[in-house]
């Protein structure tokens, strides 16, 4: 994976963004990208992906990752979708296949600020029903390596946590499969 620090964006730079991110619309967004991860720092951008209650996104790792936050070290179930702000992750990483570098599976043109889904909020995407967990999702050295120092104290600054800037966590619920331009729509 590329992580050349020519690409890496300066504060100002991340600053300017901000009102682009925070104009993300709130009830009905866009699918903008479906990224597994087969193997550590290994990437596949999908067109169509499918959602499992008990794998996630299929074939991706996250069942064989496991975590020390559950008391038999197995996959945590609150952290089974990772979810990016597409706006985000452009001011950040910038042309979209540098996106995946984030290590996520899902960018979503969709505000996904707490205060606009908080956790328990049921978004539909293709045919299938994912829920915001409030398992923190958080920048992390990876994250400073590939997009800067920057960009980490971006996205965990207090503004870029009330904004989840770094990304949310969901959980399956309604198992479907899912495709690059699919509507991202809010439940009531």
């Amino acid at each position: 994976m590329t992580t050349d620090p020519a690409h890496h964006r300066t504060a100002e730079e991340l600053e300017a963004a901000l009102d682009h991110i925070r104009q993300a619309p709130s009830d009905h967004g866009t699918l903008e990208l479906i990224v597994r991860r087969p193997a550590v720092d290994e990437r596949e951008v999908l067109e169509v992906g499918h959602l499992s209650l008990e794998k996630g996104l299929v074939g991706d790792t996250w069942a064989q990752r496991g975590s020390s936050k559950t008391p038999d070290g197995g996959p945590l179930l609150d952290a089974q979708i990772n979810i990016m702000n597409a706006r985000t992750i452009a001011a950040v990483a910038g042309p979209i296949d540098r996106w995946a570098l984030a290590g996520d599976q899902l960018y979503i043109d969709l505000d996904i600020s707490t205060e606009t889904l908080p956790p328990g909020t049921r978004l539909a995407l293709g045919q299938a029903v994912i829920e915001v967990t409030a398992e923190p999702h958080t920048g992390c050295q990876k994250f400073s390596s590939r997009f800067g120092l920057a960009a980490l104290r971006f996205v965990n600054s207090p503004t870029g946590r009330a904004l989840n800037l770094r990304g949310i966590n969901a959980r399956v619920v309604h198992p479907g499969p899912i495709h690059q331009g699919d509507s991202v729509t809010r439940l009531p």
